[in-house]
């Protein structure tokens, strides 16, 4: 196996004049992102239905889905009928959040909608380890209606309740929900970056087919599920 290839090695002087030029591009890539969220907090929004899920304890309204806080995320994780595992992209993308107490003092929410009957739904959030709070559309069109269908379809979306009266105020999907993950700008910061072959990379650099290097959700059950619970 060939060994793979490695930054240029230079002096101090040169490195450091070579991160500075990139610090410039980084910079204006912040601004840039401080100007997106602002144009974000104009969005006008869209009055919703009065929409019911089902809950852990039952039949829940989308209202009631706010848990008393103004402002909800939802992240609609892919289901499939009848697999076993479902999207390791899902699994493993809401395996991250374990610790969203910080969203309190923000009047705010982070939940999970699956188009997967609650019973099944639940039981593969505890079978994988994850500890959001799962809600199931699969008696509604909630799922279909915010751009996450039966059988495929993810997406982020973004509420703002006045009352009883739910609004809709963002809503993205695919790459998208980068944003909200803390794996891909931790992994992009490596010298050898996320190693698929899709990116802009050096000759030589290691690379591999898109999502190989993902876990699946039977790994991700074997890292955070309850047997691994048990092991610690």
């Amino acid at each position: 196996m060939t060994a793979p290839a490695l930054p240029p090695v230079v002096d101090t002087e040169t490195w450091q004049h070579r991160l500075e030029e990139l610090r410039a591009r980084e910079k204006a890539a912040t601004r840039e992102l401080d100007a997106i969220a602002a144009e974000r907090r104009r969005l006008p929004m869209v009055e919703m239905p009065d929409y019911t899920l089902e809950g852990e304890d039952g039949p829940v309204r989308l209202a009631d889905v706010f848990d008393g806080k103004r402002q909800l995320i939802v992240y609609h994780h892919m289901w499939f009928t009848g697999k076993e595992w479902q999207c390791p992209g899902c699994t493993g993308f809401t395996s991250q959040f374990t610790r969203l107490e910080f969203l309190d003092a923000y009047d705010a929410r982070f939940v999970v909608v699956t188009q997967g009957p609650i019973k099944e739904a639940l039981a593969y959030r505890h079978r994988v380890g994850n500890r959001m709070t799962w809600y199931s559309t699969a008696g509604s069109p909630f799922g279909t209606d915010m751009g996450a269908p039966p059988d495929g379809g993810f997406a982020v979306n973004v509420f703002l309740r006045d009352g009883d009266i739910v609004y809709r105020t963002w809503h993205t999907a695919g790459r998208g929900t980068e944003q909200l993950s803390h794996t891909f700008p931790l992994i992009d910061l490596l010298p050898y970056g996320r190693q698929e072959e899709w990116q802009d990379s050096p000759e030589n650099w290691p690379q591999s087919p898109t999502y190989s290097r993902w876990p699946s959700s039977k790994n991700i059950a074997a890292l955070y599920g309850p047997e691994a619970e048990d092991a610690r």
